[in-house]
């Protein structure tokens, strides 16, 4: 079992005629996810590594049942995708683009708010590598090589430090059900705690890895909701501890600007919710071998 995606849901890849959302699209394709279209206005009729392309999202889903769609589009127009995904019946949405305005990214949320629970699509991202669940599918821009089909459910702001757990459980024979890149913006469409409800759900996964940083009250969110919810065990690391405050990091959401944003206030608070933090990123993997018994 895995979250949001397996082997059979079909996916559209809006924005899929630019360079890169072609090479990405050839790359999810030869690890078998299911790409059943593109979208990109004025170019119906077109086709990327055989995947037939259409003018519009509705017109996609209504010819090929896509469930899942994966935005590459600039980020002066992605909002408008994601909502176009949002009314087209996506169910899931994975959105890469980096950039995209804040006022645009709350037009989305609020947007996607028009549509009752059990009908709202969810969305990860933006400025995000994507979800993979190993040996099934992958949407998104992550190295597929590094992940082994296991039990532990990672759950990201950095794709990067993402990549470095998959990569260091991998080296301890340890794989992943599914990892979600939630993105590193300070509004995105996911947050940590949606995240890990739908871990604890799942029966495949054991354990939960969790990767945060500094700015934004996400992580302080997650502890709490962790306390009252969580049976599952989970390991934390947050980046950030020697970042100073009042100047961004990286991403565009790593800034403090309030208690509880530091990546030492973060650890603190996590610590005391009964989470795992591994002192550093080299030693994740290693933290998360103990807890399952398979560290040297």
């Amino acid at each position: 079992m895995s979250i949001y995606l397996d082997r059979d849901t079909p996916v559209v890849v809006q924005g899929i005629t630019g360079r890169m959302a072609r090479f990405h699209t050839k790359d999810m394709l030869e690890y078998g996810t299911n790409v059943v279209a593109g979208v990109v206005p004025g170019k119906a009729g077109e086709t990327v590594e055989g995947v037939p392309v259409f003018d519009t999202v509705k017109d996609a889903v209504l010819a090929t049942g896509a469930k899942a769609s994966l935005v590459f589009v600039p980020p002066p127009f992605a909002a408008d995708s994601i909502m176009e995904a949002a009314d087209g019946g996506i169910s899931y949405c994975v959105c890469i683009t980096d950039g995209i305005p804040a006022q645009d990214m709350i037009r989305v949320k609020r947007y996607m708010m028009r549509y009752p629970k059990e009908r709202r699509m969810v969305l990860t991202g933006p400025n995000c590598a994507g979800t993979i669940s190993p040996g099934k599918a992958m949407l998104g821009i992550m190295p597929s090589h590094i992940y082994l089909p296991g039990n532990v459910g990672i759950i990201g702001r950095s794709g990067t430090l993402g990549y470095e757990a998959a990569a260091q459980l991998k080296n301890y024979g340890i794989g992943v059900s599914t990892s979600v890149g939630i993105g590193g913006d300070p509004i995105n469409g996911s947050s940590f705690k949606d995240i890990l409800a739908q871990f604890e759900a799942d029966q495949d996964t054991e354990i939960i890895c969790m990767i945060g940083e500094i700015g934004g009250p996400q992580e302080a969110e997650a502890a709490a909701y962790i306390k009252e919810n969580l049976t599952k065990p989970v390991v934390a690391y947050v980046a950030g501890l020697t970042a100073p405050k009042g100047r961004t990091m990286g991403h565009a959401g790593a800034i403090i600007s309030a208690f509880g944003e530091s990546a030492s206030e973060k650890v603190e608070i996590l610590t005391a919710a009964g989470v795992t933090v591994a002192e550093n990123p080299a030693v994740i993997g290693e933290t998360i071998a103990k807890i399952l018994g398979k560290a040297a």
